[in-house]
């Protein structure tokens, strides 16, 4: 039943104008922020962890704030995942920082490009697979009869998603050997595998090893991207940003410290928008207790 009640949400959102779309979405934000949830317990544990120079008008007003943006975020998927492509990138208004990309592009070894859970980041590899080929990971839903959906929505403008397994990381070798360009999210939770921790914020957080290896194994420039939401549904603005050169170290933990940086400075540039919710520290150092789990 769950199934195909998602499906035709997501038909039904698609109908929408975008100005609507997110109008809807920020009412449903504002029921986030009102009626006491899981997400709103876990954003509000995020901005004090990450926050603690803000004072408690301040953390409470990026917590409705970000949540009407979660309600965006959720509302727009219909959008992303079913609108023919053309109408897509007719959304997107303005391109930020593009020099950025040329440079990178300039140097011929691909490109790899870290998009993190801010603004409508599904819509970045949407665009930069209408412009060159990107491979990019995938982690399959937790729904397999949704599967289907979400691969085809995010391959539709010829983006290539391949698994997170060794299968997939050696894709992501051969399209950088191939001059490609492949994305990555940088701010998820690996776990304790193939991690280290690194500050994000300022606090440890369980962060990947494999931009480190892929830039000693390849020497490809990496960048940052993100779509960030305009105003009243009036569509998107690409956003790049160079990330830091200490990316670049060969030393796992010097170089994920530097992406969180870069994440972080990407992030406070638009602070809202960034998906609060999310579990970052999950995993802590020398087995600690989550910070996310109930008392």
């Amino acid at each position: 039943m769950r199934v195909p009640l998602i499906r035709f949400s997501l038909r039904a959102l698609a109908m929408l104008p975008l100005p609507l779309n997110h109008a809807l979405g920020y009412l449903i934000g504002m029921a986030f922020y009102l009626i006491p949830n899981n997400t709103r317990r876990i954003c509000q544990i995020n901005i004090d962890l990450c926050l603690p120079d803000y004072d408690a008008r301040q953390r409470r007003q990026l917590l409705r704030k970000s949540l009407t943006e979660t309600g965006k975020s959720l509302t727009e998927i219909g959008a992303l995942w079913l609108w023919k492509p053309e109408k897509l990138m007719r959304k997107i208004k303005s391109i930020d920082h593009e020099q950025v990309l040329q440079q990178a592009q300039a140097k011929d070894k691909g490109i790899i490009i870290l998009t993190p859970h801010l603004g409508s980041w599904e819509l970045t590899s949407l665009y930069i697979a209408r412009q060159w080929p990107i491979t990019c990971l995938y982690r399959p839903p937790r729904m397999q009869a949704l599967e289907d959906l979400i691969k085809n929505a995010r391959e539709r403008t010829g983006a290539r998603l391949v698994p997170t397994n060794t299968r997939g990381v050696k894709a992501l070798y051969t399209a950088l050997a191939d001059k490609q360009s492949i994305g990555i999210l940088p701010d998820q939770d690996p776990g304790q595998g193939g991690s280290v921790f690194a500050p994000f914020f300022g606090v440890p957080a369980s962060t990947i090893k494999l931009v480190s290896r892929l830039t000693q194994k390849t020497g490809a420039p990496v960048i940052l991207t993100t779509a960030r939401r305009l105003p009243r549904g009036r569509g998107y603005q690409i956003d790049y940003l160079q990330a830091d050169d200490d990316i670049y170290s060969p030393d796992a933990a010097t170089s994920a410290a530097a992406m969180n940086r870069a994440v972080e400075k990407f992030v406070r540039q638009n602070i809202v928008q960034y998906q609060w919710s999310y579990k970052r520290f999950k995993t802590q150092p020398d087995d600690k207790t989550s910070p996310y789990n109930l008392p």
